[in-house]
């Protein structure tokens, strides 16, 4: 009997792009570093220079691109990465709403997280 593989589609997903984040767990843990992607039916984020893996590239003159061995990001877990708030470190995240807008928050200071 075949077993289905169970994602867990992420209703709201707090991490945009270009935020900084903290890796919480895994083999990087510890590292900061700038969200490239986020993908919320998967329940993943892509952080750069974190979880690398080689990837073995043609080349193609056309594009410019030499072959070879290459090193690549692949997607983390959200549940293993934590905001960085510019005050206070690694924090969770709350909503206000502030005017028409609603915002993220730092727990910890109250800060407004978004420009």
């Amino acid at each position: 009997m075949a077993t289905a593989t169970v994602t867990t589609a992420h209703k709201r997903v707090d991490i945009r792009r270009n935020d900084t984040v903290k890796i919480m767990a895994g083999r990087d843990k510890g590292k900061e570093g700038r969200v490239l992607r986020v993908i919320p039916d998967k329940g993943r984020v892509l952080v750069e220079h974190v979880m690398m893996a080689k990837k073995h590239v043609r080349p193609n003159p056309q594009r410019n691109v030499k072959g070879g061995i290459a090193d690549q990001e692949t997607p983390i877990s959200i549940a293993n990465v934590q905001l960085v708030c510019p005050s206070c470190g690694p924090v969770r995240i709350g909503h206000q709403v502030q005017g028409d807008r609603k915002v993220r928050v730092c727990k910890k200071c109250g800060t407004t997280l978004d420009k």
